[in-house]
């Protein structure tokens, strides 16, 4: 491969995929089907090495020397073998298989081509010195195996050619990365507390909540422009959210007070109105100190005389409370 410019060839370990060769050796990157990868080649085996070392080049060429002897006495069948065996030879150079050769390098390939090439050379030159007079036909016959190429090869050769026109090499993805900033809302929590000024059984929202807002920056990482993942690289929270406080009624009303107990209309001290003061030995207002044995419960207007000294203030009315 040396003799090649850069650009994909197909794979010496596998013909039915490609490889780039970088002009001088073999590199890791390989194609199949519009997907690249990198597979480094395997290291070679040390009997792949001591198989090389055995059949070195010369070695072929003195073989092909050797082989001339047999060549000259039968040209004719050789040449028909030295053509067959040229034409894979440069079938295998061209598509990189081993062809039934079973070539397996690139080096072997060459030196097996070359090596045809002389012997349909040499096998064209003794078959026309060997046969002067075989006519016309026989004229064009070992001109063919001298060299001249028929129409048949001429287009074998083209497609040959054609065959080891660099391909288009298959585009390698691209990675990017960028940022992106989200924002998202925190939401508000609950709490509830007593209220004693707000009746039992009853709820009411003394302080509304409000959501908060965090800040988020993302790391996207992209491939031909499509994301493929992201990773959060910082969190800040920007607003505080603020929590909504319901407060629950705990206020129980008193229970109304008791009526106080009707006096008959005849047992009244006249000298008070707006109320039934009883009329006994002595009268107390209710819930004092006094110890009766009569108890006036309520206020009264003094009409009279004050004769149970109720009015303790003297501003015209009897048990007032303080």
């Amino acid at each position: 491969m040396t003799t090649q410019p850069p650009g994909w060839y197909p794979d010496p370990v596998n013909a039915s995929r490609q490889r780039w060769w970088d002009g001088g050796a073999w590199s890791p990157h390989v194609a199949s089907n519009g997907t690249s990868w990198v597979e480094p080649l395997p290291a070679a085996s040390p009997t792949t090495e001591r198989r090389s070392r055995r059949m070195p080049v010369w070695a072929w060429i003195l073989i092909g020397a050797i082989a001339l002897i047999p060549i000259i006495l039968l040209s004719p069948f050789v040449a028909v073998l030295a053509l067959i065996v040229l034409i894979t030879g440069i079938v295998a150079l061209a598509k990189g298989t081993r062809t039934w050769l079973r070539l397996n390098s690139r080096k072997a390939a060459i030196a097996v081509t070359a090596a045809a090439a002389a012997v349909l050379l040499v096998t064209g030159s003794v078959s026309a010195a060997v046969l002067p007079n075989t006519g016309r036909s026989g004229n064009v016959e070992a001109a063919h195996f001298a060299g001249a190429p028929s129409q048949s090869e001429a287009r074998r050769s083209e497609e040959s050619s054609k065959s080891r026109q660099t391909p288009t090499p298959t585009p390698t993805p691209v990675a990017s990365t960028r940022e992106e900033v989200v924002t998202e809302a925190i939401p508000f929590t609950e709490t509830r507390v007593d209220d004693g000024a707000l009746a039992a059984g009853q709820t009411q929202v003394s302080t509304p909540g409000q959501n908060g807002e965090k800040t988020l920056t993302y790391l996207v990482h992209l491939l031909d422009g499509q994301e493929v993942s992201r990773e959060l690289i910082s969190e800040a929270v920007t607003t505080e959210p603020v929590a909504q406080v319901i407060a629950n009624g705990t206020y129980v009303a008193p229970p109304p007070p008791a009526p106080a107990p009707a006096q008959p209309a005849g047992n009244c001290d006249s000298n008070y109105a707006d109320a039934c003061v009883p009329i006994s030995s002595d009268v107390d207002c209710a819930g004092g100190s006094g110890d009766g044995p009569a108890y006036f419960d309520g206020v009264a207007r003094i009409v009279g005389r004050d004769v149970y000294r109720l009015d303790a203030d003297g501003d015209g009315l009897a048990c007032e409370p303080n």
